[in-house]
């Protein structure tokens, strides 16, 4: 008798103990420099060049230095309107298609040094990087392969300059959260004056696998974002959002002749949607300009996108599993406009005061099933996304049921995935107790690293249920329940 006693307490012991193991793996798993991108969620990406001062969307390579001069360039102003707006990083074009590079590069005349900017001796890349320090911002560079100026482009000898440049750009200027590219290469150009056209084979021509080496070793914590997709692929337009259906998984497609699907040399594809059950984790940015251009346009003055229109495309870009990487465009004395800071200051209010107070902390929360005191309810509310409740190996769909002693206004529910295990929810249900049964009031597909789902119109409950399924053992890190917030109207006095 006292032997089986033993036995079953025991098992109990042993029981216990296997609750309290995490859940297995599922799929492809992010990096941990990817995890800390799905982190930053918003980020800008600025454009300003002599392009500038041309009043040009892109430059051909062939302004004078000599225009570039922003006399009243004050990288801190800057940051400071970036931080105003909610985000958390900035891409900063550190060379764009034109050539003209912002750091006093050995590698071509075309730069910064020539220009009049702080009497020839200045290096906007290290203030605009400074800047980002102090105000606790992550900084990355973007470095355009395709150079309109430079007279070798389309040999080789370009592309071992375009290398030193990278190497210079990873050395000099701190640890970098993005190296960011995209996919304009090849084209007609200035190139020292031959003012012709030089087309490359995008594929094979800059080697990117032994080119993106050099990241890899410089800045191991640098994301490479490109539209044929490595640490992040571009969501194939330049609209902010993400599709419905977003995974942060996907299977790229090999280029014509090459045998490695991943991470070789890829086909040019646009995909909002990722790929279920990928075979990498590759997720989304959502690239968008706050104004109609990426560069500054005094004419655009009155196309700036309101704080109501940045916030709806946070909501179908970070709220789709994806990051939102805004474009901003300094003006020609060197500062943001006006009306482009009143707006990022309008975003920042909208998304910080609708997002600061998760609802749930007031309400009791229970689960139809648990896998352990380690993985409870009590971590869906508790801030942070390094704890998880999670469900019992056999069980792929469960409820959490949500109660207030008073009715609550609800406008958006956030769902956050334990991404580090991969992610594997697709499919979401939110039902509202009409105070004799259950009825439909949204629904999502995928979760990822961050799902918000907004309700068509305010709901006003007490109770309500929050369903999820995924082929396999479920893990959240967060369920929140948000209020939209309403700033109060403008005044009419002058």
């Amino acid at each position: 008798m006292k032997k089986r006693f033993i036995t079953f307490a025991l098992g109990l012991i042993s029981l216990g103990t296997w609750a309290q193991v995490a859940p297995a793996p599922y799929g492809a798993l992010p990096s941990a420099r990817q995890l800390k991108w799905h982190e930053t969620e918003v980020y800008g990406l600025i454009h300003f060049t002599p392009t500038t001062f041309e009043n040009k969307e892109w430059g051909y390579g062939d302004a004078d230095p000599s225009i570039f001069n922003p006399i009243l360039f004050n990288a801190d102003s800057i940051v400071a309107a970036m931080k105003a707006g909610g985000l958390k990083g900035l891409v900063l074009v550190a060379k764009h298609h034109d050539g003209f590079a912002l750091w006093p590069t050995k590698t071509t005349r075309y730069n910064i040094s020539r220009s009049p900017f702080r009497e020839g001796k200045g290096d906007m890349v290290k203030e605009f990087e400074q800047a980002c320090r102090k105000a606790g911002i992550k900084f990355g560079v973007y470095c355009s392969p395709w150079d309109r100026n430079h007279p070798d482009y389309g040999t080789y000898e370009y592309v071992k300059a375009y290398r030193e440049q990278l190497r210079e750009l990873y050395t000099h200027y701190g640890e970098l959260f993005m190296s960011w590219h995209d996919g304009a290469n090849g084209g007609d150009g200035y190139y020292g004056g031959a003012r012709t056209t030089r087309k490359i084979d995008r594929n094979t021509y800059y080697a990117w696998d032994t080119t993106w080496q050099i990241t890899r070793s410089l800045q191991p914590m640098a994301n490479l974002f490109s539209d044929i997709g490595w640490d992040v692929r571009w969501v194939g337009n330049e609209s902010g959002y993400a599709d419905e259906r977003s995974w942060a998984t996907f299977t790229p497609t090999p280029a014509s002749g090459e045998s490695k699907a991943f991470p070789g040399n890829l086909q040019h594809e646009f995909n909002p949607m990722g790929t279920k059950g990928g075979a990498n984790w590759v997720p989304a940015e959502c690239d968008v300009p706050l104004r109609k251009g990426w560069f500054w346009h005094p004419e655009q003055a009155t196309q700036v996108k309101s704080p109501e229109q940045l916030f709806q495309l946070y909501l179908k870009s970070v709220g789709r599993g994806a990051a939102l990487d805004l474009g901003l465009a300094p003006n020609t004395s060197g500062r943001l406009s006006p009306e482009d800071i009143e707006s990022l200051i309008g975003f920042g209010q909208l998304v910080g005061k609708t997002f600061d107070k998760n609802l749930m902390n007031s309400a009791s929360i229970s689960a139809s099933n648990e896998r352990g005191n380690n993985f409870s309810v009590t971590s869906l509310t508790d801030g942070s996304n390094s704890t998880y409740w999670a469900s019992e190996d056999a069980v792929h769909r469960a409820e959490f049921l949500i109660e207030w002693q008073e009715p609550q206004s609800i406008d958006f529910i956030r769902l956050r995935e334990y991404i580090p295990l991969g992610q594997r929810i697709e499919n979401v249900r939110v039902d509202q107790w009409n105070g004799n049964s259950w009825e439909p009031v949204a629904s999502a597909s995928t979760v990822g690293a961050c799902r918000i789902i907004a309700l068509e119109k305010t709901l006003l409950s007490k109770k309500i249920r929050v369903s999820i399924e995924a082929p396999v053992t479920l893990t959240l890190s967060e369920l929140g329940c948000y209020t939209k917030f309403k700033p109060s109207p403008k005044s009419n006095l002058p």
